[in-house]
């Protein structure tokens, strides 16, 4: 632990944990506080999955488009309009009864979040020095996933207690505070957005990014089947509650997962850290197709939660080293955009797969996307030889010397 208590003493590590906190709940909430919103409005289970299926993709298209707003005019006035605007529109929600207007309201919302994950991954770098960074970025995804485990919780305590109103007001809240502190702090608006090289081509066009598209196609619609099946799984054989013990095993084992991976030596690439977790990912994700709902597949849960967790931290160190200058949240988006939008079509199938087929079906299919994208990066690992270096001892140094003493 003794990394965890130097990364910490770094000045702003503490703000950006802090700041981002709340918001990063209330994206853990918001999937829930749409679904049963408008399931208590309508007395209609599949229209309120259409509301969080129309939030996703909508999410998942304007990713890209979001990120690059942030790396063309930095991040403190579209935070301060998009956080706001976002906060409003949950309100909006809640106050509607109309079936047609609060589909639409939630394809807005999914359209104008704020990209808070892919503002707090650039700040990290002007923060902490270059080999601090997979201790960082592992903080970073335990937070997030310290979120994911904690926003549905709250959602689903609030929606079923006596003021069920109360989860889209309290996303909104949470938004205005993480989004707004985080718009605010010193590191984000003196964070100035890279100038693109001379040479700049298009995202779209760099065969690295393609690659990892590639990939996220297949982890995309993979993990859209899973999150379908698994509530699809416990509802069938009449064990829903078990649902969330599932999903919380695994948010729990993700946190671990991704602090454990922040003690990898740094003297191991990227690159080689993340095709290895890759390996193991895909190897512990078979058994998952054999469980039964109860404490067999809360096990392999947990399991696929924290390799999963761990590759998450290699994941974006592999970004970081291949992405072209000037697009530090523009490359995440559109991957994000691709990964999410199969992930939408990914939960469309797996609902069909599990009721037509069978759950476990549709998890096989989840191992089977895992295994491809191994294979992918395989048979690509030449495009994305910039991650497979180590940094020398000088260029640590460097990296000590030039941390930017204004952001703290």
């Amino acid at each position: 632990m003794k990394r965890y208590r130097e990364l910490f003493s770094i000045p702003n590590v503490w703000v950006l944990v802090l700041a981002c906190f709340p918001a990063r709940v209330a994206y853990g909430m918001v999937s829930l506080a749409i679904f049963f919103k408008v399931e208590q409005s309508t007395q209609s289970i599949s229209i309120a999955g259409l509301a969080i299926g129309l939030n996703a993709a909508a999410g998942s298209m304007t990713a890209g488009i979001r990120g690059s707003i942030m790396d063309k005019f930095g991040q403190a006035w579209p935070l301060r309009i998009m956080v706001p605007g976002y906060a409003a529109l949950a309100v909006a929600l809640n106050v509607s009864h109309s079936k047609t207007q609060m589909l639409v309201l939630a394809f807005v919302m999914g359209l104008s979040a704020p990209p808070i994950n892919l503002s707090i991954r650039p700040l990290w770098k002007i923060v902490v020095p270059d080999n601090f960074l997979r201790t960082a970025y592992a903080v970073d995804t335990a937070i997030m996933s310290a979120a994911g485990v904690v926003g549905p919780v709250i959602a689903t305590s609030l929606a079923l207690s006596s003021h069920p109103g109360l989860p889209l007001n309290a996303c909104a809240i949470l938004m205005l505070i993480g989004g707004g502190s985080l718009a605010i702090t010193k590191v984000s608006r003196s964070w100035i957005p890279e100038k693109k090289a001379a040479n700049h081509i298009p995202l779209w066009r760099h065969k690295p990014l393609q690659l990892l598209m590639i990939e996220g196609c297949f982890i995309g619609f993979g993990w859209g089947v899973f999150d379908v099946a698994v509530p699809a799984f416990t509802t069938i054989e009449k064990v829903p509650h078990l649902t969330a013990w599932i999903f919380t095993a695994m948010g729990v084992s993700n946190i671990v997962g991704g602090l454990l991976a922040g003690l990898v030596s740094k003297r191991t690439s990227s690159l080689r850290a993340m095709r290895r977790t890759y390996l193991v990912w895909f190897l512990v994700s078979i058994p998952i197709a054999f469980t039964y709902p109860g404490w067999s597949m809360i096990i392999a849960g947990a399991f696929l939660g924290l390799v999963g967790g761990a590759i998450q931290v290699f994941y974006w160190e592999v970004m970081e080293a291949i992405r072209p200058q000037g697009s530090p949240t523009a490359m995440m988006g559109w991957l994000w955009t691709v990964e999410g939008t199969l992930m939408s079509m990914g939960s469309v199938a797996g609902g069909v797969i599990s009721e037509k087929i069978s759950p476990s079906f549709a998890l096989a299919i989840t191992t089977t996307s895992i295994g491809i994208g191994y294979i992918i990066l395989g048979i690509g690992k030449k495009l994305l030889a910039p991650a497979d270096r180590i940094p020398t001892d000088e260029e640590d140094l460097a990296a000590m010397e030039d941390n930017s003493p204004t952001t703290r």
